[in-house]
């Protein structure tokens, strides 16, 4: 155990998480108010925002977890790049309006907003539930991160002291959360962003330096590495699979519940859309992230002795964590450590929060407790936010890494077929309630079906098109098939004259909100 690496780890560990108490006074609000514990108020700014969707959307297992790809697979993992870039001109678009409609009838979760569009308890019990169980492995792999970095420390990893440092984390992050809801997250990204900018920064000069220039890195990776393998004969191969992937994870994003909390924290439209502006510096960073899986290649840390039984057992995932213990001396070490670990912190009290307001909200207030007050429902989203967190720590205490990691890959596939409720809901009511819940069904049934197919250890499905052979994601098929089906029942539905559900919306509820100065 190198112990200045340690202290410096703690330091910052302790530093966030009186930040993460001390969130409860700033900005002060009732937090007895669900609208104040899980959305802040909706009040963030500009500034805060780009910090909080920033801090949501890269989590720590993007951190681990996408230089991994790189380092194991190798150009593929760059998919995590454009489909970053993706993402923002849709939320330009797309996301004001949700938060317009959320704001004028109280919404809080994209499951309200769907109850009410469509006037269908069913459907918006299928996009909260669908919403939490995405959500719940999501959480856990930010503990694969944590868990990850504790063991570069040189702390024990195994038996009841090995998953003590990960337990204590996970006790701070729910105690500051439940005190301070969703203005802790928001404090402590801002430390965690720049924490994260100044390591890769540090590591774009220092590696490279190390490796004899990024001329010499290139040089040492296989040639297949390097470049997709393009199409042959009647197959796109990976082509179609990379394409798929990065326009089917852009679609997804946001989608997730964690993320659609972020964005309703806005102040407004105009917020929204200058963070969809400048959010892309985040990928600018998720690129050089990617790029040190390249370094570690090159630096062949899988192959020091000394790393030998951290890659055994995390695979992948040791690359980074490695090549900084390679790259740098001990006090920096501690510091980008701290950085990753903080940013599992951030977007799993995030995504507490998002799956408890779901629980509470959409069940608890919809099903078992119609009455109850706005301080009952807030105390019950509380102690649902420490169910989801204690769920997610026994679940990567109990089920081997591997588990976790794959139960992921049905997270993308899942929260991708609330699409047609929530996007399309916010420009038509053209498709059928009763539709989009059996359009739903199929897309989570063809989905999970192609993810057991393939054990799950991916999520590719090969389409075959008059003998062309189109590898692609599965979460995309299953949407394209969600689609068909809701507008092949919705026309039937029209000629059978079924009536449609109630639709407590207006027109004018999706314009832009005036944002107080």
């Amino acid at each position: 155990m190198d112990l200045v690496a340690v202290g410096v780890f703690v330091f910052f560990f302790v530093f966030v998480t009186l930040l993460g108490f001390f969130a409860a006074r700033w900005r002060r609000g009732d937090l007895t108010s669900l609208h104040e514990w899980g959305l802040a108020g909706r009040r963030f700014g500009t500034l805060v925002s780009w910090f909080l969707v920033g801090g949501d959307l890269y989590t720590a297992y993007t951190f681990i977890a996408v230089p991994a790809a790189v380092f194991g697979a190798g150009a593929v993992g760059f998919f995590a790049v454009p489909y970053t870039i993706l993402i923002y001109p849709f939320g330009f678009l797309v996301l004001p309006r949700l938060w317009a409609v959320s704001k004028r009838h109280g919404y809080i979760t994209p499951a309200d907003f769907v109850r009410g569009r469509y006037d269908s308890p069913l459907l918006a019990l299928a996009i909260a539930v669908t919403g939490i169980v995405a959500t719940m492995p999501y959480i856990a792999l930010q503990l694969v991160g944590i868990q990850v970095v504790i063991a570069a420390l040189g702390f024990p990893t195994e038996g009841i002291v090995g998953e003590l440092p990960l337990v204590i984390s996970f006790l701070i992050l729910a105690a500051y959360t439940y005190t301070s809801g969703l203005r802790a997250p928001a404090l402590i990204a801002v430390v965690k962003d720049l924490l994260i900018y100044v390591t890769i920064i540090a590591a774009m000069f220092v590696i490279p330096a190390k490796l004899g220039g990024f001329s010499a890195i290139f040089a040492k990776i296989p040639a297949d590495r390097l470049l997709l393998k393009p199409p042959s004969g009647a197959s796109l191969n990976a082509y179609s699979a990379y394409t798929t992937l990065a326009l089917g994870s852009a679609l997804a994003l946001f989608l997730y519940p964690h993320s659609v909390t972020a964005i309703l924290s806005s102040r407004g439209g105009s917020t929204i859309r200058r963070n969809m502006l400048l959010l892309p510096a985040y990928s600018l960073l998720l690129g050089l992230l990617a790029l040190l899986g390249f370094m570690a290649y090159a630096a062949g840390v899988d192959k020091l002795p000394e790393y030998a039984d951290y890659f055994k057992t995390y695979k992948a995932q040791f690359a980074v964590p490695g090549l900084f213990l390679w790259a740098f001396p001990s006090w920096f070490v501690g510091l980008a450590f701290a950085a990753i670990a903080i940013g599992a912190l951030v977007p799993a009290a995030i995504m507490s929060i998002a799956a408890a307001n779901l629980f509470t909200r959409n069940i608890y207030r919809e099903y078992i407790a119609p009455d109850c007050t706005h301080a009952r429902e807030t105390q019950v989203a509380k102690l649902a936010s420490l169910v989801v967190k204690i769920g997610a720590l026994v679940f990567i205490v109990g089920v081997p890494q591997q588990y976790a990691i794959q139960l992921q890959l049905l997270g993308g596939i899942w929260i991708i077929q609330t699409l047609p409720a929530i996007i399309l809901g916010l420009y038509t009511r053209a498709l059928d309630h009763r539709a989009l819940l059996l359009g739903w069904l199929a897309g989570i049934g063809f989905g999970t079906w192609v993810a057991y197919e393939n054990s799950f250890k991916n999520a590719n499905f090969s389409l075959e098109i008059l003998g062309l052979v189109i590898p692609g994601y599965a979460a995309l098929y299953a949407l394209v098939l969600n689609l068909i089906i809701a507008a092949a029942v919705t026309g039937l539905m029209r000629l059978a004259g079924a009536k449609a559900g109630s639709d407590l919306t207006a027109l004018g509820d999706f314009d832009d909100v005036i944002e107080a100065a």
